[in-house]
């Protein structure tokens, strides 16, 4: 938790030896942090070790214990699910109107497992070696190597719940590969195993529901983070039907809210995705660690005009059969793709990086379809000038498997591309262009997955402790089902051996200063008398971020971009209008208090990137790269992870870094080549 004890600095100071960084003036430095539950020994033993050394609560003890869980996607579904079953009295709240409706569902591809069925020379350390590298070796090595030993779990689990994993002939379990491994290790269900393996979570959190251990609140939004004593105890929430704020208060408190992409506006994400969660804890004391690692998706449905709210995934496992090119001379971007000779195509990704060809890890894939189209040989109709698209064509492979064999691997996803671009993606190349999808950034959490507020534990997307600077496809579904089925079920229990805990009644002055501090801000938005919609101040965000914040972020576009969202953010507050009243639904009012939090989110994103002067994963700064054009670490300087602490209103945020050390892996720059 926040120490005002911490020794800190201002880096913009002369005595400060890092007066000469991007971010001087910008942020305070704060004492290190590090992670002190990873058992010592060999990485193999950690877990057990664990696991062996985590106190437990007797079962009769456990009836006594309350989790409150916001977010009932797969992490959250899950975690909830398993802890019922325990035998804790769990409260769930999600925003949706079902937990089925979670953006868990929107996954399509598959779920990674080192189960090695294909005998293609897979195992947990290559697992463990691919997701570090995917990383480009900025995640911690110990997290990791859990999740590479709990994958193979998952998979059982999921049949013994009635998952429809694709089979092969005669029965087996099938797999197919995804980008930045040589393996086939995905397993899948058509083009829609997020949605399937949330049913599977969404059984089993139902059965508990009907048992009486968990409590489900749909249609409610959490608006603040209760902490009593140092400790998270509870949260208000708002119930979006009647606009009722109430108070929940437990021993302990889930969060498993998922990503933040949306702070770029236009991303693959669910309109109602948000940040508001994880930030209200972040501004209670929980730091946020790597904000600025967000993930760009290759193969995305193009932007077609602005009257787009929201982006489509194309998942990434068209990849294994569809090749991606580009015409060699621009003057043939507006010919019918089928009449472009092979000659004069360019198979840019098997021609650059020969032994992973289209299957290169996704932050590479993208840099390379915008370098494509920066150089103008880009397809399809231009938008504001510029042609956003490369061509992910399949007639190699019908020509090879017959159309009958790709329709019953992504039948559904051509389908979905079909209706959205009115094109037949049997006939014509599909038209992809890459798209904000996945954050790496999360709130801090140790290897128990608590995070710096006692009693607060972050799980899934929502925390930042698996993926690095960038996340291999397959790896969103394997870490949201290891920690709620398998991670955070064993170390809570650590944390809740310590209780009964003190009773807080809604009376105690910490609980009444939350549900204030809440009514304020509600009460804010309903009366300020400004002129501009929420949605305009969400999509200029938006444009400074994708456009300073993006696939290439540099110095001065990001000093830029934080005076520009300074400026917008008081514009905000000042100027908002947010029609209707807050004792009913009103989806102004809920956007409002998520925009608002996406602008103090989208300025600190800035600053860690500035703050990083490195190109590493996701994260590429036009300041360090190779000659020819690739990310370029700075292991010297920035093998670590970058934990801010809220420094509180108007103030400078707080940088405490946690080094990282890898034993079991050698660092180096990567090469899919």
């Amino acid at each position: 938790m926040s120490n005002p004890a911490l020794k800190t600095s201002d880096p913009s100071s002369p005595e400060d030896p890092q007066q000469h960084d991007d971010a001087a003036g910008y942020y305070v430095a704060g004492e290190p942090v590090r992670d002190t539950k990873a058992p010592a020994g060999p990485i193999e033993e950690k877990w057990d070790t664990r696991q062996f050394d985590a106190r437990i609560v007797n079962p009769a003890n456990r009836r006594k214990v309350s989790v409150i869980m916001v977010g009932t996607g797969l992490a959250g579904g899950s975690a909830a699910a398993t802890l019922g079953e325990a035998g804790y009295q769990v409260k769930t709240f999600c925003y949706q109107d079902s937990p089925r409706r979670a953006h868990s569902i929107a996954a399509q591809g598959g779920i990674n497992a080192a189960k090695n069925y294909k005998g293609d020379g897979d195992s947990v350390h290559r697992l463990f070696y691919d997701t570090i590298k995917g990383g480009d070796y900025r995640s911690r090595e110990t997290n990791v190597f859990r999740l590479a030993q709990v994958s193979t779990n998952i998979i059982d689990q999921c049949v013994a719940q009635g998952v429809p994993f694709a089979r092969e002939y005669g029965g087996l379990l099938d797999n197919r590969s995804f980008g930045g491994v040589q393996v086939s290790r995905t397993f899948y269900a058509r083009g829609q195993t997020g949605q399937q393996l949330l049913l599977g979570a969404y059984q089993a959190l139902e059965r508990q529901i009907g048992a009486g251990t968990v409590q489900q609140y749909s249609r409610h939004e959490m608006v603040e983070l209760v902490v009593v004593d140092g400790r998270a105890r509870g949260v208000i929430v708002r119930d979006m039907v009647t606009g009722e704020l109430e108070t929940h208060l437990a021993d302990v408190v889930v969060l498993a809210s998922g990503g933040y992409g949306n702070v770029f506006f236009l991303s693959t994400n669910a309109m109602g995705c948000n940040v508001t969660a994880t930030w209200r804890a972040h501004r209670k004391g929980a730091y946020m660690a790597n904000p600025c690692y967000t993930q760009i998706h290759p193969t995305c449905i193009p932007v077609s005009g602005a009257h787009q709210s929201k982006l489509t995934l194309m998942s990434e496992s068209l990849r294994n059969d569809g090749r991606i090119w580009v015409p060699k001379d621009a003057k043939d971007a507006d010919k019918d793709p089928r009449e472009i000779p092979e000659e004069d195509r360019d198979y840019y990704l098997e021609r650059i990086y020969p032994a992973f060809g289209n299957l290169v890890p996704r932050d590479i894939a993208s840099r390379q379809a915008k370098n494509m189209c920066d150089e103008g040989r880009g397809v399809g109709p231009e938008v504001e000038g510029v042609r956003r698209g490369v061509y992910l064509d399949f007639s190699e492979a019908i020509g090879r498997l017959g159309r009958p064999a790709i329709e019953s691997k992504y039948g559904n996803l051509f389908d979905m591309y079909a209706r959205i671009t009115g094109e037949d993606p049997y006939e014509v190349p599909m038209r992809i262009y890459p798209a904000v999808h996945y954050v790496m950034g999360g709130l801090w959490v140790d290897y128990d997955l608590q995070s710096t507020i006692p009693g607060l534990f972050v799980a899934g997307e929502a925390n930042f402790s698996d993926h690095g600077a960038n996340r291999l496809g397959a790896s969103a579904l394997m870490q949201g089902l290891a920690d709620g089925y398998f991670v955070l079920p064993n170390t809570i229990r650590d944390y809740l051996a310590d209780s009964p805990f003190e009773k807080i009644d809604e009376d105690h002055p910490a609980v009444v200063e939350a549900r204030t501090a809440a009514e304020a801000r509600i009460n804010h938005f309903l009366s300020n008398k400004g002129t501009r919609s929420v949605d305009s101040y969400h999509r200029e965000l938006g444009n400074i971020m994708w456009e300073y914040c993006g696939m290439e972020r540099t110095e001065d576009g990001l000093k830029k971009a934080i005076d520009l969202i300074r400026t917008l953010k008081d514009d905000f507050w000042r100027n908002v209008k947010v029609l209707g009243s807050g004792d009913t639904v009103n989806q102004s009012l809920e956007k409002a208090g998520r925009v608002a939090d996406f602008l103090e989110l989208g300025e600190l994103m800035c600053i860690d990137a500035l703050n990083r002067r490195e190109s590493c994963g996701g994260h590429f700064r036009g300041e360090s790269q190779t000659e020819d054009g690739e990310a370029l670490r700075h292991d010297d300087q920035y093998a670590y992870v970058a934990a801010w602490e809220w420094g509180g209103e108007g103030e400078k945020p707080v940088l405490h870094k946690e080094d990282l050390v890898y034993e079991s892996v050698e660092m180096k720059q990567r090469s899919y080549k």
